[in-house]
């Protein structure tokens, strides 16, 4: 029997939520269609739940509450945003992104919409701390008539701040069950679990009722059959949201403006009305840190000590042990062993075979090194610094501080995340652009990454052939790459349509982080990350391995000599650590420096190998995420542009570097 609403949530090998409804697949006998994420073939589930909120409610504690291990990742089927869903018992429950609204505005919104209109159950995890702003998302989703329960979460820090919300009185306004919980800790838990049997549709808004009748005939063209999505649609619709427009097959229309005015002086109202308490403003503390000048101070002083905690304690002692140590002391000369006591030797098939598996880039040497001994560490490290910044409360307020700054380039605050993880490993920064709101501002953020971000490890190479050249080679060689940066990004501004949209984020409260919740967070992140990268650097090195093998890599080479010779005034060696540094940046940099240059040429050479490509980890990432045509353009856009900074800077650093 098909279910009442025509779910078709399909989940075939990670392909995530709705892919078989994005493939037009029809399930017969399946409620929802496709088997269980990781609840074995065969599995129908019984209800749809999904979970909505606003960013930093906590929703992902909840999810893991309600799922347990049982979860899935993956994109939602024409995006970049990732979609979490996984068994509760005998239902499917999709953790959506966090949004302030559901009207289709970017990525977020629209997948969240999506699982709104498609749910058997909504609950919505509200921030008690911050029940205004958060009631904007609750009203709408009373007015688009799903079956719901507010979770009221956080309840401990509001009671902290003398501002908790009464659960009695929004139940009576919201007309909806209202759980209050604290999540880290487990609170209220259960009973939320038990409260979903009792979800209901929440009232309606009476004034927007009344626009409704009065602007949206009735019944609505262009949807039949399910009476209870065609109302959410022509509330949708009388917003301005022009998806539901072409669903209903009307005209575009409706007034957003007045209608999100509207309902902004409603939560207000009725927050007021539900807490007993002054509520709370931005602190003194939140004014330090969203200044210019105390902000980029307390900034400096943050990544400072990230810094030292990833170039010292990870990249120096954790990576040296598992890189130099048992990576390449260990395991990699038991690789090789083993592929020359398996593989024949002897004729040239079974040469290059040994040279894919166990050569300078083979699969089992070169690549596992790779990933156990270097990225491993650095992911975990930089997703634990990453949980530390969020779980804080600190990176909203990092989003603010350099909201106007990153405006001309087509961005706003968010894209700071993905540069600050950059300077770590510039393919994890890939993943993190899909914190931004737009496809535009995600290509914008890309192509800068690849071009003028240096990761950790090339940066520390680059460090150690300036720093003993005196501060003017440093001068000249940080403002090149940061008006490279600027420059490219204003163009790329003007050359992709569209503007950046604006920076939507209330300030979460500064808290300690759990160590609980920090634990989980990274272990998933990391997980989910190397389950992703992993595959893309095997099938990189097993390229460039045929590369080599074949010989093609040293015609690469000799390509290159005569510009690395005549333009950029290099030894003709330098060609050589150019290709390196395709495989990885700091291995490019690192042949740099065993080259002797002179203070020119080292100038030269660093900006270059900067603006060079990324590594190969990276480029197939920028493949996954943009398109291999997106990301053979940018390859070659990198080439030719850090060329062509580098043999400007030869011609005019002599003016300086003497």
């Amino acid at each position: 029997m098909r279910h009442r609403h025509g779910h078709r949530w399909g989940w075939r090998g990670g392909a995530g939520p709705a892919a078989g409804r994005a493939r037009g697949e029809r399930t017969a006998g399946r409620r929802h269609g496709g088997p269980a994420p990781a609840g074995g073939h065969g599995w129908a589930p019984r209800r749809l739940i999904a979970l909505v909120g606003n960013p930093n409610t906590g929703k992902s504690v909840i999810f893991h509450y309600l799922t347990g291990r049982y979860v899935e990742v993956s994109n939602y089927p024409g995006t970049t945003v990732e979609v979490s869903a996984g068994r509760s018992g005998d239902d499917l429950v999709v953790d959506t992104p966090g949004v302030y609204g559901i009207s289709a505005l970017n990525d977020e919104e629209r997948v969240t919409r999506d699982a709104v209109l498609r749910a058997d159950v909504v609950v919505n995890v509200v921030d008690a701390a911050h029940l205004s702003r958060d009631l904007f998302l609750t009203l709408q989703l009373c007015d688009l008539g799903v079956p719901m329960v507010v979770c009221l979460n956080m309840m401990d820090e509001a009671r902290g701040r003398g501002a908790a919300p009464d659960p009695g009185v929004l139940e009576q306004v919201l007309g909806v069950p209202v759980v209050p919980t604290v999540a880290t800790r487990g609170e209220g838990l259960r009973d939320l679990r038990a409260v979903l049997s009792r979800a209901t549709p929440g009232r309606p808004d009476p004034e927007l009722a009344a626009r409704l009748a009065r602007e949206v005939p009735v019944p609505v063209p262009g949807v039949e059959g399910d009476g209870r999505r065609a109302r959410a649609l022509a509330y949708l619709y009388l917003e301005g949201d022009d998806l539901a427009a072409r669903e209903l097959a009307l005209p575009p229309g409706g007034d957003r403006e007045a209608v999100w005015a509207h309902r902004r002086r409603r939560a207000d109202q009725v927050a007021a009305r539900a807490v007993a308490g002054p509520g709370s403003g931005a602190s003194g503390l939140d004014r330090l840190l969203t200044r210019p000048l105390t902000g980029l101070l307390v900034l400096l002083v943050i990544l400072a000590g990230a810094y030292w905690f990833l170039g010292t304690v990870v990249a120096g002692a954790v990576v040296d042990f598992l890189e130099g140590t048992v990576m390449r002391g260990y395991w990699e000369p038991a690789v090789r062993s083993l592929v020359e006591g398996v593989v024949p030797g002897g004729s040239p098939f079974w040469h290059a075979v040994r040279q894919l598996l166990a050569g300078e880039f083979g699969l089992l040497t070169m690549t596992v090194t790779y990933i156990v001994g270097l990225l491993l560490p650095l992911v975990v490290a930089f997703y634990l610094i990453m949980g530390l910044l969020e779980d804080s409360g600190y990176m909203p307020r990092v989003a603010v501080l350099f909201d106007r700054a990153l405006s001309p380039l087509g961005l706003n605050g968010r894209a700071v995340i993905p540069f600050m993880l950059g300077f770590g490993c510039v393919t994890m920064a890939i993943v993190s652009t899909r914190v931004l709101n737009t496809s535009r501002e995600r290509r914008i953020a890309i192509i800068l990454l690849s071009l003028a971000i240096p990761c950790s490890a090339q940066l520390g190479v680059v460090t150690g052939m300036i720093s003993p050249l005196g501060w003017r080679v440093l001068a000249v060689y940080g403002a090149v790459v940061v008006l490279v940066f600027a420059l490219a990004g204003m163009a790329l501004d003007r050359l992709f349509p569209g503007k950046s949209s604006a920076l939507l984020m209330d300030l979460p409260p500064l808290r300690l982080p759990r160590p609980g919740n920090l634990l989980y967070k990274t272990t998933y992140r990391a997980v989910t990350f190397l389950r992703e990268a992993g595959p893309l650097f095997f099938y990189g090195a097993a390229g460039l391995g045929i590369l080599q093998v074949t010989g093609a890599l040293e015609r690469v080479q000799d390509l290159l000599a005569p510009v690395v010779s005549g333009w950029l005034g290099l030894p003709p060696g330098a060609a050589t650590a150019f290709v390196m540094g395709f495989v990885r940046r700091d291995f490019g940099a690192a042949g740099l420096y065993h080259l002797g240059l002179d203070p020119l040429q080292t100038l030269v050479a660093v900006v270059t190998i900067t603006l060079f490509v990324p590594c190969v980890a990276s480029v197939m990432m920028i493949g996954k995420e943009l398109g291999w045509k997106e990301a053979a353009l940018i390859w070659a856009g990198n080439i030719v542009l850090a060329f062509a900074v580098g043999g400007v800077v030869a011609r005019i650093a002599p003016l300086v570097v003497r």
